[in-house]
């Protein structure tokens, strides 16, 4: 039952962290347009995906790694490679549920209410992109800690 939790987690884990990585990447790439049009569709897709890789991705990392944590005898909070890594992962839902999402919405829509207009308000777009990219990769920066500390089990 371990292994197959592990694995589990793992996929979980690939998901999470290649979603977050893809969103980012996608996004600089339409940026690059200066489209409303692409870069509304860009964000559109980013917050679809969260909703089918990243948010699954929060779940079966959380339950496949304190299942999977039982099953091997670890106390979650007395391993401290197990305890910091919770504490990285829920640092990066904080600042994705405060930051990042909202500023998601706001960049789609400020995008949209731009299709079709003479002019694209491309500094205030651009403003939000970069808060919405710093958090993004503390989002990001969080839980490849997390992973790193899972990978490397150091004494903590």
């Amino acid at each position: 039952m371990y292994l197959l939790l592990k694995l589990l987690h793992i996929v979980s884990v690939v998901a999470f962290l290649g979603n977050i990585t893809t969103g980012l990447f996608w996004h600089a790439h339409a940026a690059k347009t200066r489209d409303p049009a692409i870069l509304a569709h860009t964000m559109d897709g980013i917050i679809r995906s969260d909703r089918w890789f990243t948010n699954p991705g929060v779940v079966g990392i959380l339950v496949t790694g304190v299942w999977a944590a039982i099953e091997a005898g670890f106390p979650l909070l007395r391993t401290g490679w197990i305890a910091w890594s919770l504490a990285l992962f829920g640092v990066s839902g904080v600042v994705f549920m405060v930051r990042v999402a909202p500023l998601q919405r706001q960049l789609r829509g400020l995008a949209r209410a731009s299709i079709g207009a003479e002019t694209f308000d491309y500094p205030a777009y651009r403003k939000l992109a970069i808060a919405w990219e710093l958090w993004g990769a503390v989002a990001l920066i969080a839980p490849l800690a997390a992973l790193v500390l899972m990978v490397l089990k150091p004494a903590l």
